[in-house]
């Protein structure tokens, strides 16, 4: 049977996080029906990628060296599907590319498919911003804005923002070599529609219809509002000298913003500015002209990428309602206290625990033949027949420290 092999690439903020959850815990059930999604941890895929990239990303890197390589055996050694999916693999070079689906198994009998899911520019551009305020940016919003419109795109937020959002140009990459029927496009429904919708989409661009999956989300990557967007740009202006980057995920992104913040659903919501829309339409119209003369599968509709119209009113998060911001900062400081609290109460517990140990060594020191035994080695160490004796009792026990 020939292997075939879904890779899925990208976008960001298209539903990943949530598809990439469902197929992780949902790994039995999916092989019980030959499908292979090789992950022995959550971030699994996002490690490969950083590998096979080459990226920095606050030390992670590191524990990334050669998580490609295995993620690519494993799947060479697997029989029917295998998926594999991350959104920043959509920023991958051609050579990168190529590397990676002869890894696969590209060109030795391999059917690679390519899926690339995608949302309109309205949604992305301020969902793009927001997420690097979330990873330490302590730049605007208006110099966003401004950086990738410029028709250079030589800055490194450009350089970024559309190396993993240019659609033509991520397909030009990762498709160049593959015909166009394997070429996959899953469209993010517009706002308000029903919300099973993108999961149904995924669903048949991996097969997995008529699957009784476990869909409740686990790990998501929920959005901010306006105030609570700019309070993590302002502690990020405060602290990021101060904070190193393994700190800084799980107090400020993890507990702050994605398990506190996030839930401040009345909030005005970060949007495009009224004046930019204009731009960011005839960049998806010139998009969707690219895509039909291709001739891609498209799952969805490609109307999607035109996106809502403009906000009637529209929140600057450059200048916030300060009030608001005010409210934010108290439900994050309330955040901090309830965790500061828990964590006091571990590290009670844990000396606690740590004096019982004391108290219960110190006594077994103080029995007789613990006295004894000590004595006994003391002796034996004094001579070369003692010596003899301890290394070979050591050897008897399997030990290798130099107590007895």
């Amino acid at each position: 049977m020939t292997k075939r092999v879904l890779l899925h690439v990208g976008t960001p903020k298209t539903g990943t996080s949530y598809l990439q959850d469902v197929l992780f815990r949902n790994q039995r059930m999916l092989a019980g029906h030959g499908i292979h999604y090789p992950a022995d941890r959550f971030d699994a895929h996002f490690l490969a990628a950083l590998d096979l990239m080459r990226l920095p990303w606050g030390g992670l890197e590191a524990e990334a060296v050669g998580a490609w390589d295995r993620l690519a055996a494993s799947v060479r050694r697997s029989r029917g599907t295998s998926i594999i999916s991350h959104e920043i693999l959509a920023t991958a070079s051609r050579s990168q590319v190529g590397r990676a689906l002869e890894s696969l198994g590209h060109g030795d009998g391999a059917e690679i498919h390519v899926v690339l899911s995608v949302r309109d520019l309205v949604r992305q551009i301020p969902a793009e911003w927001q997420e690097n305020v979330k990873h330490r940016a302590v730049l605007s919003y208006a110099r966003f804005l401004e950086l990738i419109q410029d028709p250079a795109r030589d800055s490194r937020i450009a350089s970024w923002f559309w190396g993993v959002q240019e659609v033509p140009d991520i397909l030009n990459r990762w498709g160049v070599d593959l015909p166009p029927e394997r070429i996959h496009l899953v469209t993010v429904p517009p706002p308000g529609g029903p919300p099973q919708l993108l999961w149904e989409r995924f669903s048949h661009a991996f097969g997995l219809d008529g699957l009784e999956l476990d869909l409740e989300a686990e790990r998501v990557n929920p959005s901010l509002g306006v105030p609570e967007t700019a309070l993590i740009r302002r502690i990020n202006l405060a602290a990021n000298t101060e904070l190193d980057p393994p700190s800084y995920r799980p107090l400020v992104r993890e507990l702050l913003a994605h398990q506190t913040l996030s839930r401040r659903t009345r909030s005005p919501r970060l949007a495009l500015p009224p004046d930019v829309h204009p731009w960011a339409q005839d960049v998806a119209a010139s998009w969707r002209t690219e895509i039909e003369k291709r001739g891609y599968d498209v799952i969805g509709d490609l109307d999607d990428l035109t996106g809502p119209p403009p906000l009637e009113k529209w929140s600057d998060p450059d200048q916030p309602s300060e009030r608001q911001v005010a409210g934010a900062a108290v439900d994050a400081i309330k955040a901090l206290l309830l965790e500061t609290a828990r964590l006091r109460q571990t590290e009670e517990r844990l000396a606690g625990e740590l004096r019982e140990t004391q108290i219960a060594l110190e006594r077994s020191y103080l029995r007789p033949t613990y006295r004894m035994r000590e004595k006994l080695v003391r002796r034996l160490q004094d001579g070369r027949t003692g010596q003899r004796l301890l290394r070979a009792y050591r050897r008897l026990r399997g030990r290798s420290s130099r107590s007895a």
